[in-house]
Order: C-alpha cells, then sequence, then structure tokens
C-alpha cells in the first residue's frame, strides 16, 4: 500500500455529489436506500472510476493490495456505518473484486475515541504504519492502525507475499538493466523500462526500495551498491 494523492473533481461533478448526498441527508437514508442510490447512478459512478483510475499506481490497480485490477469503487467507512456518505469523493477507493468483496467488506474497526483503525492512503502516508520486508514480501505493521489494516485487507496473504517478494527481484534486474543502458547511451530502451517499473502491478515494492536507499545498510538490503545507485535516478520517482 502506498499513498495516493486525490485530485480535485470537475466542478460539474463535484455539484452533482453533492447534489446526491444533500438528497440523502433530506431523506435522513439509511444504508438500504443508500445502497440503492449509489447502485442507480450509473453515469456518475462510471465518471467517478474515471478519475480513480488516474489516481492509481500502476495500470488501474487495486489502492489496497496494489496487485489486483481496480473493478470496484469502495466506500473507506463503509455504507452501513456511513450511508450519507455514499457520494463523498474523499470516501471513494478503487479497489479489486477480492479486496473489496472478500476482505474488507463491511469491516471498519475503530478505537477507543470512535477513530478510525485502517490507513486511507488517500489521507495520510501507509509507511507511517507499514513496513515491507522486501525480501520476503511481508508487511510488519508498526502501529496498531497498521496491524488493523494488514489483517481487514489480507496484506500478507501468500499471493500477495509471493508476488511482492518475486516483484522485488524484477524489480532489481530490472533497475540494473537499465543502468547499464543509460551507461551505453540506449536512453530509449532505458525509458522503456523506466515505464515498464511504473506500470507493474505491486508498485509498493520499487515505492519502498526508493524509500529505503538513504537507509544505513541500504546496499546489503538492495542487493548491492548499483542498485542504491539506479535508483537516484530522478526519472524513477513517479510518487512525491
Amino acid at each position: 500500500m502506498i499513498r495516493i494523492h486525490r485530485p480535485t473533481l470537475p466542478p460539474d461533478l463535484t455539484d452533482r455529489l453533492r447534489e446526491r448526498t444533500d438528497k440523502l441527508c433530506a431523506d435522513q437514508a439509511d444504508c438500504p436506500a443508500a445502497r440503492a442510490a449509489w447502485k442507480s447512478a450509473r453515469t456518475t459512478r462510471a465518471r467517478l472510476e474515471q478519475h480513480l483510475t488516474t489516481m492509481t499506481a500502476g495500470i488501474k490497480r487495486c489502492m489496497y493490495c496494489g496487485d489486483g485490477l481496480g473493478t470496484d469503487i469502495d466506500h473507506f467507512e463503509p455504507l452501513a456505518q456511513a450511508p450519507l456518505r455514499a457520494f463523498d469523493w474523499p470516501n471513494h477507493l478503487l479497489a479489486c473484486s477480492h479486496c473489496n468483496s472478500h476482505q474488507k467488506r463491511e469491516l471498519f474497526p475503530r478505537d477507543e475515541n470512535g477513530g478510525p483503525l485502517l490507513v486511507d492512503p488517500c489521507a495520510e502516508d501507509p509507511y507511517e504504519h507499514l513496513e515491507l520486508a522486501l525480501s520476503t514480501g511481508v508487511y510488519e505493521a508498526l502501529t496498531p492502525r497498521g496491524d488493523a489494516t494488514i489483517g481487514v485487507f489480507g496484506l500478507n496473504r501468500a499471493d500477495l507475499t509471493r508476488g511482492r517478494a518475486s516483484a522485488f527481484v524484477r524489480t532489481v534486474c530490472m533497475l540494473r538493466d537499465r543502468a547499464r543502458l543509460l551507461r551505453s547511451g540506449d536512453t530509449e530502451e532505458a525509458d522503456e523500462i523506466a515505464t515498464s517499473l511504473l506500470d507493474q502491478p505491486f508498485a509498493d515494492v520499487l515505492h519502498a526500495m526508493l524509500r529505503y536507499r538513504h537507509l544505513p545498510g541500504a546496499a546489503q538490503v538492495l542487493r548491492g551498491p548499483e542498485v542504491v545507485a539506479a535508483l537516484a535516478d530522478p526519472a524513477l520517482h513517479f510518487w512525491p
């Protein structure tokens, strides 16, 4: 999971969302009514999905696991708990069907003060709560919120940890190839590798590598000083 930056919507879509929210509030809508209103808003949902797609890391990847295709608009705070937020733009994230329908569902744990325990990647930096072990692909919790996020989204299920570990090996090889191509003056193929690094699933692996390159022992963790040097390339700093 990496930080996702949410853009401002076009004024007409913002107005449409506000109108729908005002209608839900006026009707004092419960969860079934909010769900029905959301389901019937096909055009609005299609436009929201277009904007969410532009925010994703990789090619339309799930904003939670980073692996599956983002096919569902998830309500971060579920409609069962917040029906009036059905059309609230800050409450919309793009998720794969597994994370949305099989993992998170209506789960939304809260702390003793009622605050959300799940990390919202659009509102905060997940790396304040989660640490990725690159060689194993396993996430370790740094905070109680990180622990809840790992549990609810199943971030350490076997297919994801194996996928991240493989993505780490693949990324190391691609970084070495890109450095070699740049040294030989083949910038065109080197740029193709940079694009592939951005487009591939498990963007959290490259994101973590960029974070870790300044830490003591980075060369050992990242499999060599050449990889650390390759990560210094500004062309690979896709995320602010």
